[in-house]
């Protein structure tokens, strides 16, 4: 009855590992950090197709990455542009962000080796009299942080 009580525990704790781990890459990637006022609607915002005006645009920013309203040629059709504004470190928003993008990056890498190592505590649960829950708990807290 302990095993299975175990082995539950270690199931359901891999499961949530690897779900923040993803859950954290996909806020650093993501470009949707800071959003901007919404933008007013202009004559060349109203659809086509119902007549009605489309929603207000909001430019995003991200670490490295943003949103914005770009026009095409065809049709005057608008749409929104997402992609890295910056192409190398030094192009970051502020020293600020600079310093966000280590430290998140740090705790994406923590997080996602302990997600790795926890698929392998359902069969080895401690390494030289330690458990590995601990070791792993300890290190997750630290990337949490």
């Amino acid at each position: 009855m302990c095993h299975v009580i175990v082995t539950c525990r270690s199931m359901l704790w891999t499961l949530l590992s690897i779900v923040v781990a993803f859950t954290e890459l996909i806020a650093f990637m993501s470009a949707d950090w800071l959003i901007g006022k919404a933008k007013p609607s202009s004559p060349e915002d109203v659809d086509n197709r119902t007549g009605g005006s489309q929603e207000p645009y909001h430019p995003t920013l991200g670490i490295y990455g943003r949103c914005t309203r770009i026009s095409h040629m065809q049709l005057s059709r608008r749409d929104t542009l997402c992609g890295p504004y910056a192409e190398n470190f030094n192009e970051i928003a502020s020293g600020f962000w600079q310093a966000t993008a280590i430290f998140l990056a740090l705790g994406i890498m923590i997080l996602c080796a302990m997600a790795f190592v926890s698929v392998f505590t359902m069969c080895v649960q401690s390494i030289m009299k330690k458990s590995i829950f601990n070791v792993c708990g300890l290190l997750q807290g630290i990337a949490g942080m």
